[in-house]
């Protein structure tokens, strides 16, 4: 199968159209890319050297959406279903795996790193790795299957998260960052039930979160580190929850200050959550963690048992990403590349194939 693919060949160097024949070994399908997201992972590759696993020329792009269109051996029954590709897709049969950890999984492929990725109009990945798609859902809540590209990775990252740290109704929940992953991460945790706090350092960030996910915003950049602290715990009493302890505090900023803050405001009991990554060292007394007999714990992808029911938070509205999204032709993807780069485009850019550009929607922007 012929296919076009946009490939990295160096840090910082312009990413390039790439033709080539594609086929499905056993167990691979082919997917036709409906969309891919850019992530900051994306970024780090290609701005910041962080290594990958394959060598150069490399296809990047790790949330996938897109429908089946071949398959090899043993995975027949995928071709014509809509589908999103895992972003981290653990192989099933190792130690790991098996002792139900596939998130440590030794031979996991993440599409973008360990092979060719999203930015393409087709990619090949294992079948094991696919979450299915209802279409008749999508529309029913204003989505293209292009949309839910995000998924992969924006969501079930976050949702992963939640799960792991037993978020439950009654607890009290700090996102620190809201921008991107931290903006679903709220909304997933009101889902679970918990009252949630949302800091960032921009007011319009935390402005976009939907009323109903979140109970209280902070701008961190407004309040020394123990005022913040209080802040949270002035609010925890007058909801007549645990004002003093238990807290759980997903860090999603990804930066050095970011970690550092969510850090200092663990208190008894309290779980830290680390989601964003950053390559900055941060400084932190660890023994608060022996002292307040807190837990901190790391968050890597998301095993792809969740994401059907990830998904199903956004296909019944009670998780929404139409607002955070924008849609742009693959072609200008070095232009959309810059943009997020900058900072000149703060939602989530979804790279769109020739094939799936003629899909309207209200969020299509130019860079």
């Amino acid at each position: 199968m012929e296919a076009m693919r946009w490939v990295m060949t160096g840090i910082g160097e312009p990413l390039v159209p790439e033709s080539v024949v594609l086929s499905a070994g056993p167990g691979e399908v082919v997917v036709e890319v409906a969309g891919c997201g850019v992530c900051h992972t994306d970024l780090g590759f290609y701005y910041d050297g962080v290594r990958t696993n394959h060598a150069m020329p490399l296809c990047l792009g790790h949330e996938i959406s897109g429908r089946v269109v071949a398959a090899g051996e043993g995975a027949g029954d995928w071709v014509g279903q809509a589908v999103i590709v895992a972003a981290v897709i653990p192989c099933g049969q190792c130690d790991a795996c098996r002792r139900g950890k596939p998130t440590i999984c030794p031979n996991q492929i993440m599409p973008g790193n360990d092979v060719h990725g999203g930015f393409a109009t087709h990619v090949v990945v294992p079948a094991r790795g696919l979450c299915p798609v209802e279409e008749p859902r999508l529309a029913g809540v204003g989505l293209a299957l292009a949309d839910v590209c995000v998924v992969a990775d924006a969501v079930t990252t976050p949702y992963q998260a939640v799960v792991q740290a037993g978020v439950a109704a009654g607890d009290l929940v700090v996102v620190n960052g809201v921008g991107g992953v931290g903006g679903y991460c709220a909304q997933i945790a009101r889902t679970f039930g918990a009252t949630v706090v949302a800091i960032d350092v921009n007011d319009t960030k935390l402005a976009a979160l939907p009323d109903e996910a979140v109970g209280l915003r902070l701008n961190a950049r407004q309040l020394a580190p123990r005022d913040l602290k209080a802040a949270i715990q002035g609010f925890a009493k007058s909801q007549g929850l645990r004002d003093k302890s238990d807290w759980t505090i997903f860090e999603c900023s990804g930066t050095r200050a970011g970690q550092e803050s969510a850090f200092g405001l663990l208190n008894r009991g309290g779980t830290l959550a680390v989601v964003g990554f950053t390559t900055d060292k941060v400084e932190i007394r660890l023994s608060n963690l022996m002292a307040f007999h807190a837990r901190a714990l790391g968050n890597w992808g998301c095993p792809p048992a969740l994401y059907p029911p990830a998904l199903s938070l956004v296909l019944d509205g009670r998780v929404k990403i139409a607002p955070f999204i924008e849609r742009h032709p693959l072609a200008q993807i070095n232009e959309v590349f810059d943009a997020v780069h900058r900072g000149a485009i703060t939602r989530r850019a979804v790279m769109m194939p020739p094939a799936s550009s003629n899909q309207s929607s209200s969020q299509e922007k130019r860079p």
